[in-house]
């Protein structure tokens, strides 16, 4: 969670970034399976000896929840999913400790990727999300239930706080996975949070009327991709 205003995430306008080839492989770009050999080297290399032992723990989780078909047993618990999806959340919290993007990364507002989360074992409310976000997709739920979503936090004067919301449904109420409650819960049980912005790979949407955009509008999202694509090709 960081302590800012929420100006800070408003939409902007998408830049010119010729070069970027985020549609290449972009099915599996930030999927923790497709970590490899060489992205762990340079990890390693950059942050440190603990980054084999904290992926090849990374990789086996989820390839744990491939070969039990996660999203078929999701599926199968239509109005029970919690449990499922607590798992996940689970997954990540425990492995990424909270820490500002000052302290981090030196950096007033960096977004991870999954990768770099579980390298350095530490990031803020956005990469949780992230890293729980790539994490659902790889393992086969549908994009259309996924949404990373920026809040105000109520009970904290209303600063800026990311979740990963599920969709049971199209316009159904969404489960939220969230690392300062991490109790995966029906947002109607949230209400210290109220909604600004949500997005995937699709789309953007503001919580308040159907105005649509792209998340290349999002500059922090667009690095991201940025990055993933690089991390495809170590």
């Amino acid at each position: 969670m960081k302590h800012r205003s929420i100006a800070t995430y408003t939409l902007v306008a998408v830049l010119a970034c010729a070069g970027i080839a985020i549609a290449q492989a972009a099915s599996e770009l930030g999927f923790t399976t497709m970590v490899r050999a060489g992205l762990t080297a340079a990890y390693t290399r950059k942050f440190g000896g603990e980054v084999p032992p904290r992926f090849d723990a990374w990789v086996q989780f989820a390839k744990d929840q491939k070969a039990a078909s996660f999203s078929q047993a999701l599926d199968a618990e239509k109005g029970r999913e919690t449990a499922a999806l607590q798992l996940v959340n689970d997954a990540i919290n425990k492995r990424v400790k909270w820490v500002d993007d000052q302290t981090h990364w030196q950096a007033i507002d960096y977004w991870a990727t999954p990768a770099e989360s579980i390298a350095t074992a530490g990031g803020d409310c956005e990469d949780f999300s992230i890293a729980k976000y790539y994490l659902l997709k790889e393992l086969g739920v549908p994009l259309s239930r996924l949404r990373i979503t920026y809040v105000r936090a109520l009970k904290l004067n209303g600063q800026a706080h990311m979740v990963l919301a599920y969709y049971p449904q199209p316009g159904s109420e969404p489960l939220i996975l969230d690392n300062f409650d991490p109790r995966v819960r029906p947002a109607s049980q949230r209400a210290d949070l109220e909604p600004v912005y949500s997005f995937n790979d699709d789309e953007v949407q503001l919580a308040k009327g159907a105005q649509l955009g792209k998340p290349s509008q999002i500059r922090a999202w667009l690095s991201v991709q940025g990055r993933l694509v690089f991390e495809s090709k170590l």
